[in-house]
């Protein structure tokens, strides 16, 4: 990993030296940026708290917003100091957005027609948004925070990997798949990238899709265009190779009404 005991202990000292320096008494995100030999940059400060905040809370159980809340009304932070900087386990957060990965991270506004988050021990979902929420063009795209927590990374990876899975989300395209993809890496499940490992790593793929169509969801459809072609008499385009075999399944022509087999299909169709 990059940030080993000592390395966190210099940051956090470094970081409360920083907020002290002006003044500053409320929540707040210090950033740095860190070498190959360990050694440490100031980046930037954000006198608020960022979309990461939930995993400092999955790692010290601190409810940050509370804090945050308190103090502005003027109370005292009476945290032990050990308690707010020694983490304990490993937390990851994956940011759900209405984006295409497979066109780039494009936004993808539109209606959510269905969602079913997933939960379970460890697992938290931040969000928003239900079924019927329309993810608009004008406002940040972001669905949900997906956060997980595991006793070890490898343990948090396997319930994030558990959680991505059960992540349901219709009407709209979203960065789940490339979620589900990522957390698979060898190199991400041993902690070893950089400011450019991604980069890197989406450029190795080639344009390979992250979400594939699924054989049996291609054949169902195929087959549903068939029987529409051949109820209304016209030949079904043949252009994919599945819908051609589909399409030469189904005799072409009328279909007599009520015929067991038409009817059977159809059935299957809306099962």
């Amino acid at each position: 990993m990059a940030v080993s005991p000592g390395l966190r202990r210099r940051l956090t000292r470094a970081a409360a030296a920083i907020a002290a320096a002006v003044g500053y008494t409320n929540a707040g995100t210090i950033e740095f940026l860190v070498d190959e030999r360990g050694r440490y940059y100031f980046l930037e400060m954000n006198t608020r708290l960022q979309v990461e905040h939930p995993i400092t809370e999955l790692v010290t159980g601190v409810d940050l917003v509370t804090w945050q809340i308190r103090i502005a009304r003027g109370e005292r932070l009476d945290l032990p100091p050990r308690e707010a900087v020694s983490p304990r386990g490993h937390a990851i957060e994956c940011r759900v957005y209405a984006e295409d990965p497979d066109a780039g991270f494009l936004p993808s506004p539109g209606r959510v027609l269905g969602l079913k988050a997933p939960d379970g021990p460890g697992v938290r979902d931040d969000s928003g948004v239900e079924p019927g929420a329309e993810i608009s063009i004008y406002y940040d795209p972001l669905v949900s925070k997906l956060i997980v927590w595991g006793r070890t990374r490898d343990e948090a990876i396997a319930r994030m990997l558990r959680a991505l899975g059960e992540y349901e989300v219709s009407g709209i395209r979203t960065s789940l798949p490339f979620f589900r993809w990522m957390l698979r890496e060898p190199a991400f499940a041993r902690g070893e990238f950089h400011t450019g490992y991604l980069d890197e790593l989406l450029q190795s793929r080639r344009g390979e899709p992250f979400d594939p169509p699924d054989v049996s969801s291609v054949e169902v459809a195929a087959l549903a265009l068939a029987l529409r072609a051949a109820a209304s008499g016209v030949e079904p385009p043949a252009a994919n190779p599945v819908a051609g075999a589909a399409a030469r399944a189904v005799p072409s022509g009328p279909i007599r009404r009520g015929g067991w087999k038409v009817a059977a299909r159809r059935e299957g169709l809306r099962a």
